[in-house]
C-alpha cells in the first residue's frame, strides 16, 4: 500500500478533524484512529484481524514492524501503558485518542511501530 502524493495534507486534515473528539469504546478508539490514519495516508483500508493483543492485531495488517525510533510521520505506533495505537505526527511525537481528544506523547514512550509505505 503506497502513500498518496498528498498524504501530509490528508493526515493533517484528519488530525484537525479529530483533535477534540473524545474516546468512545465503540465509535472512536485507538484502533479506529489508526485505521483512519492509514486510510488518510494511503487512501485504502488495510485488511486486519482482531487478535488478543493490539500488537498482534496491528501485525495482522501486514505492514513492516520497525523500531519506534525510526518511525516517521504517518506510521502507526503502539504505546505501552496503557496499550493503545496511535500515529506519528512529527519527528518525535505521536498522537493518541484520549478522554477529551488527541494527546501527544514522545516516541520514546512507544513499544512498537509499523511502517506505512
Amino acid at each position: 500500500m503506497a502513500r498518496l502524493p498528498d498524504w501530509p495534507a490528508r493526515l493533517a486534515a484528519l488530525l484537525a478533524a479529530v483533535e477534540t473528539r473524545a474516546f468512545d469504546a465503540h465509535r472512536w478508539n485507538c484502533g479506529r484512529f489508526a485505521l483512519a490514519a492509514v486510510m488518510a495516508t494511503t487512501g485504502r483500508r488495510p485488511g486486519w484481524r482482531s487478535l488478543p493483543t493490539l500488537e498482534a492485531t496491528a501485525d495482522s495488517a501486514g505492514f513492516s514492524r520497525i523500531p519506534p525510533a525510526f518511525a516517521r510521520p504517518g506510521d502507526v505506533v503502539l504505546a505501552g501503558d496503557p496499550p493503545r495505537l496511535g500515529v506519528v505526527v512529527d519527528g518525535g511525537r505521536a498522537a493518541f485518542v484520549g478522554p477529551r481528544g488527541l494527546i501527544r506523547m514522545s516516541l520514546t514512550d512507544c513499544t512498537s511501530a509499523w511502517r506505512i509505505d
